[in-house]
């Protein structure tokens, strides 16, 4: 998928405001450690996550990804009523029906001809949502197209952690554990055609692949979440080196010719094994996982948008946006910044 007409004005972004410390999380599993003969520590160091965010409780998902579609708009330079799709790309949904999407572009306030629509297909669907757009942008059916998404965590993980409580068994903690890596907040995608005054980061080609013979590794149903992390990482891994060669083929890139990666934030072990496996110094590659952990959908855009507000994205560089969620799919970006 190569594109010529595709610019990503603005990436806003919604930070959820409860600190959540790993230390804090495991207080309140300590009867599980205790049970298992373990040391509190594990979390922070086996996925290199200090804290996280939350929140508060009843935080309505549609009011995050409101807020932060509406910064992205507004540094973007685009009306609201210029849309020509509004998606929201989370895995958490305020309803089955009607889609998410629906309230938020109630609060934004867009015009009646603009497709509102839900896409889910966990920690990639804002990747899916930039993919839809961009090709609707490419085909000249929209001039500009905004994907949000809102993620919290706080639910789940008190779920899960009285499911461990009830079940302190090593087989139940090692399918529990990825799910206290989980962080909440909200982001916003803007792109556009380049034609409302301003050209932004311009969008070279992508790349996606799958791998669905592997769909049961990671299962989140209603108020139970369970990860076979240790797989997760092997297929993973293995399926993003795929998807890199595609990638690098398809632009016409190397290794050495990417300025600056950009990846879904799962933890430590598995940003520096993907990187070692596509041949990229962990110097090129900026993290936010430690301070904020796995937001899902928003991870990647919005550890993006802070790596641009810290300088370390910078004009002229080639940067990848590298995607990865359960299911096993896969999708790499490639932009020129």
């Amino acid at each position: 998928m190569r594109y010529t007409k595709v610019f990503l004005e603005a990436i806003g972004y919604e930070l959820a405001p409860d600190v959540v410390a790993s230390a804090t999380l495991e207080e309140r599993i300590a009867p599980v450690y205790r049970a298992l003969g373990m040391q509190t520590g594990q979390l922070e160091a086996l996925t290199g996550i200090r804290e996280r965010r939350w929140w508060e409780p009843g935080f309505k998902l549609s009011e995050g990804a409101a807020r932060a579609g509406r910064k992205a708009l507004a540094a973007g330079g685009v009306p609201a009523s210029e849309l020509g799709a509004l998606i929201y790309a989370g895995v958490c949904r305020e309803a089955s029906e009607p889609a998410t999407a629906c309230a938020v572009a109630a609060g934004l306030g867009v015009r009646p001809d603009c497709a509102v629509y839900d896409i889910s297909n966990a920690c990639l669907g804002v990747m899916n949502g930039i993919f839809e757009v961009a090709n609707a942008i490419e085909l000249g059916a929209i001039r500009a197209g905004l994907v949000v998404s809102c993620e919290s965590a706080r639910e789940i993980n008190d779920s899960m952690i009285a499911s461990m409580l009830k079940d302190p068994s090593m087989s139940h903690f090692r399918l529990s554990m990825a799910t206290l890596t989980g962080g909440s907040g909200a982001v916003g995608v803007l792109l556009t055609d380049g034609s409302f005054g301003r050209r932004g980061h311009r969008l070279l080609g992508g790349v996606l692949r799958t791998a669905p013979e592997h769909h049961g590794l990671c299962l989140w149903q209603r108020d139970c979440m369970s990860t076979d992390a240790a797989a997760v990482l092997k297929h993973g891994v293995g399926l993003g080196r795929a998807t890199w060669a595609a990638f690098m083929k398809e632009l016409g890139w190397t290794a050495a010719g990417v300025d600056k990666t950009i990846c879904h934030q799962v933890g430590a072990p598995h940003r520096s094994q993907v990187l070692a496996e596509i041949g990229v110094p962990e110097a090129k590659d900026f993290q936010t996982y430690e301070f904020l952990g796995n937001i899902g959908t928003v991870s990647l855009p919005m550890t993006a948008a802070i790596a641009e507000e810290r300088e370390f994205l910078e004009k002229g560089n080639q940067v990848a946006f590298l995607g990865i969620g359960s299911g096993l799919n896969c999708l790499m970006l490639g932009w020129q910044w």
